[in-house]
C-alpha cells in the first residue's frame, strides 16, 4: 500500500534581519505585491502576514504599494475579506469591449436580480418570506440558479414553524460586485436608518390589493 505524501510549504525568511530597514520594507512590498497577482481569488490577510515579518504593518505596507499603483491602470482593493487585484473603474469598459478577457459578471435573470437583491439585504430569509417582499412566489429554480452561481447558500434554519431553509449571500457574492464586506452594500446605513430594512415590519404589511 502506498504512502501518501504530504506536500510541505518551503521555508521562506520573512524577517530579513541581514538588510538594512528600507531594502526590507521594500522586500515585503514586492513580496505582497507578487502574492496578491498571482493569487485567483482575494487573498486574506493571514496569508499576507506569511511572507513578511512579524513586525511588518500591513496597512501601511498595502498603503504604499497602492501608492505605487497609483498611476497604473490597475489597484489591490479590498474584496471579500481579502485583497484582490482589479482594473481601475474607468477601463472596465475598455477591456470588455476588447474581447480580451471572459465577463466575470453572472448571467442573471430579472428574476434572479431580483432574488439576489432581497437576500443580500434581508438575509437569513426564507423562501416564502422572498414572495411576501417580492409580491410573487420564488421558484424553486430561480434560488437553484443562484445556488448553482455559488452567490447565495443555505443559512440557518429559521425559528418558523416546520424551520424552514433560509438563505445568505456568498463571498463569491461580494466578489463579482467588489464588495468587502455586507457593510459596503450600497446606502445600507440610510436604508437602515430610514427602517426599510426591517425584514419583520415588511412582512407585517398587509398586502397591496393595488388601486381600488
Amino acid at each position: 500500500m502506498a504512502t501518501r505524501r504530504t506536500r510541505t510549504r518551503p521555508t521562506l525568511d520573512t524577517e530579513l534581519e541581514d538588510l538594512p530597514p528600507e531594502m526590507r520594507w521594500r522586500e515585503w512590498m514586492r513580496r505582497v505585491e507578487a502574492v496578491v497577482f498571482a493569487a485567483a481569488r482575494p487573498v486574506g490577510r493571514d496569508a499576507l502576514a506569511a511572507v513578511v515579518g512579524r513586525g511588518c504593518n500591513l496597512d501601511l505596507l498595502l498603503d504604499d504599494i497602492r501608492g505605487e499603483l497609483r498611476t497604473r491602470p490597475y489597484e489591490i482593493v479590498s474584496v471579500a475579506g481579502g485583497y484582490q487585484f482589479r482594473t481601475r473603474p474607468g477601463l472596465a469598459a475598455a477591456v470588455r469591449a476588447a474581447g480580451v478577457v471572459d465577463d466575470p459578471r453572472p448571467d442573471l435573470s430579472r428574476v434572479e436580480l431580483e432574488a439576489l437583491l432581497v437576500i443580500a439585504y434581508y438575509q437569513p430569509i426564507t423562501r416564502a418570506e422572498l414572495g411576501v417582499i417580492l409580491g410573487r412566489e420564488i421558484p424553486h429554480e430561480t434560488l437553484a440558479e443562484l445556488r448553482d452561481q455559488a452567490l447565495v447558500a443555505p443559512g440557518p434554519r429559521s425559528p418558523q414553524p416546520g424551520a424552514p431553509h433560509t438563505f445568505v449571500t456568498t463571498p463569491a457574492f461580494l466578489e463579482h460586485w467588489g464588495l468587502n464586506s455586507l457593510a459596503d452594500l450600497p446606502e445600507l446605513e440610510r436604508l437602515r436608518d430610514d427602517g426599510l430594512l426591517s425584514k419583520a415590519a415588511i412582512l407585517a404589511r398587509p398586502p397591496d390589493d393595488g388601486p381600488a
